[in-house]
């Protein structure tokens, strides 16, 4: 259950944390970190990113209550939160890197997943033809175009 691990730190201290990491994730798109604080990252960035996603005032000033700088909120509502309209979360992945040389902590990086541009689909006509006759027009056509190249 996200928000329940305390991460060997007080409250104040595990919160002031979290709030630093998730500004950070949101300002770079990327962060290298323990694979615990990584998945804490993960729950409260994705919250904020449905934040933003609302866009009202009220989301906007909780937003600005929890990320430490106002820049990254301006860039939250204008630039992130549009880019996953169409998406309904997972705005977040998780790599994991092996462990860490001094202490052997699990790391791992957090990355905002790049929304890929939607492919258009073919027109109507092609999508309904059968896929037999697509071939046959396909071969039709083929060599009527590579005849003139070699002349």
């Amino acid at each position: 259950m996200p928000g329940t691990r305390k991460l060997g730190r007080t409250t104040a201290h595990r919160k002031a944390m979290l709030r630093g990491m998730v500004t950070l994730l949101l300002k770079n798109g990327q962060i290298e970190t323990t694979l615990t604080r990584a998945k804490e990252v993960r729950s409260m960035a994705e919250k904020m990113i449905t934040l933003g996603k609302k866009n009202t005032l009220a989301s906007r000033r909780a937003a600005l209550a929890y990320i430490t700088d106002e820049n990254v909120v301006t860039k939250l509502f204008n630039e992130i939160a549009p880019a996953y309209a169409e998406r309904n979360g997972g705005y977040t992945q998780i790599f994991k890197l092996g462990a860490r040389r001094g202490d052997a902590a699990e790391m791992a990086i957090v990355k905002l997943i790049k929304e890929t541009p939607v492919v258009e689909e073919k027109p109507a006509e092609e999508a309904k033809a059968p896929k037999k006759s697509r071939k046959k027009a396909e071969k039709v056509e083929a060599p009527a175009e590579e005849a003139p190249a070699a002349e």
